[in-house]
């Protein structure tokens, strides 16, 4: 489905399917069960300049429109969901980098999270504090002209090999962003094994202890860390996982229909079973709709529309419910063999359910969204009552 695609993004996107099947698709499953992602991939992605593909071209990177990068989280997604992972916990730090770093930190990190020369990672979550960011209890103490920071950040994806983590702490001031460096003093990493899925993701205990961090490296300024930096992160970070989730409901929709035609039971192809059929008709509408929910979030973005961050929600929970629906499809489809390693449909299950806690869960996409929805009626009823009705002609 190109039909919305100016000529430049139905090329990239055919670019980025191709790099995909030629260089992930035939390896994500090793990936997956020696949870590790190989340097060299990562390397590749740089080289590629993927990694920097939405970053300012005047750092060094591709500079490319939202609906691009979208299309490129959808093939990765597709073919590997972990390292769709790498792509949105990178691209979310150079994200925040650039909205809200000063001169100085755009002209030292963003070339170098263009190039891939230094892997972003954000450090958010922690035991105590998930959905609800504003718990977080890491401390950020100030000390001459310096932060000391202490606290442990746990489910950070591909922490155990960032370079940089963009860490929410309190300060005095409330909610603060800061970029550490991996090489900090302080700074201790401890990977998290056996995760249901994006098992290769390399995602880590991350632990801050008195680590010395320059006042420089605070994004905006304190007490903004998650009103403004964070929530930019996150918000764009949504954009790419309901992105990575039409991947994963392709890839199923894939999968599903080249096995239903290839098995047989009692003498007939599974695909004429009037229920295999409901299940590849209900993948099949919901990787369109999917698709269309992204490109419409993507096409907001671009145009600076103040709808996207209600809209790239919408995407968001729509596409990663999409994806467990289609997930859970494809393993029945496949029987027994769907429970089975050997096929990567049980990827695609234990990668789904991530999709739905990650970036907010479904259900606080469900609560936010019944907001927007009070609001937008709310606004039209104002809207109605000022309206000035017409006088009638005698």
């Amino acid at each position: 489905m190109t039909s919305t695609l100016t000529a430049e993004q139905a090329q990239a996107q055919k670019e980025f399917r191709a790099f995909a099947d030629r260089h992930i698709v035939q390896h994500a499953d090793a990936y997956h069960r020696a949870q590790r992602t190989p340097p060299q991939i990562v390397e590749l992605l740089a080289a590629e300049g993927l990694l920097g593909l939405p970053v300012a071209a005047q750092y060094g990177g591709g500079g490319c429109d939202a609906v691009t990068l979208g299309l490129l989280a959808g093939e990765l997604g597709r073919a590997c969901s972990s390292l769709r992972s790498l792509l949105t916990v990178h691209t979310m730090v150079a994200h925040a980098v650039a909205r809200w770093g000063s001169r100085e930190l755009k002209e030292t990190w963003l070339p170098r999270l263009a190039r891939g020369e230094s892997i972003g990672a954000l450090a958010v979550s922690e035991p105590g504090a998930g959905s609800d960011a504003a718990g977080v209890v890491t401390r950020l103490t100030p000390d001459g002209d310096s932060w000391l920071l202490d606290g442990h950040k746990t489910w950070t994806t591909y922490g155990e090999t960032a370079d940089v983590f963009l860490v929410l702490g309190r300060s005095p001031e409330g909610p603060t962003a800061v970029l550490v460096e991996r090489a900090t003093a302080g700074v201790r990493t401890e990977l998290i094994e056996d995760l249901i899925g994006i098992r290769a993701s390399m995602t880590a205990d991350v632990h801050f202890d008195g680590c010395r961090v320059p006042a420089g490296q605070v994004l905006a300024r304190p007490g903004l860390g998650l009103s403004h930096v964070v929530g930019t992160a996150l918000d764009l970070g949504r954009y790419t996982v309901g992105w990575g989730c039409v991947g994963i409901v392709d890839a199923c929709l894939e999968a599903s229909v080249d096995y239903a035609g290839g098995r047989e039971t009692f003498g007939t192809p599974i695909k004429d079973h009037q229920l295999v059929r409901q299940m590849i008709s209900g993948m099949y509408t919901d990787a369109r709709a999917a698709r269309l929910l992204c490109l419409e979030a993507g096409r907001l973005r671009d145009e600076g529309d103040p709808g996207a961050l209600a809209q790239t929600s919408v995407a968001k929970y729509f596409a990663s419910t999409a994806a467990t629906r289609a997930a859970a499809d494809a393993v029945q489809i496949h029987g027994a063999n769907g429970c089975s390693s050997a096929y990567p449909v049980q990827r695609y299950l234990g990668d789904s359910r991530v999709m739905e806690i990650i970036e907010g869960s479904s259900q606080i996409h469900q609560i936010g969204l019944a907001e927007y929805a009070f609001q937008e009626r709310a606004l039209v009823r104002r809207r109605q009552a000022g309206a000035t009705p017409r006088s009638e002609g005698r």
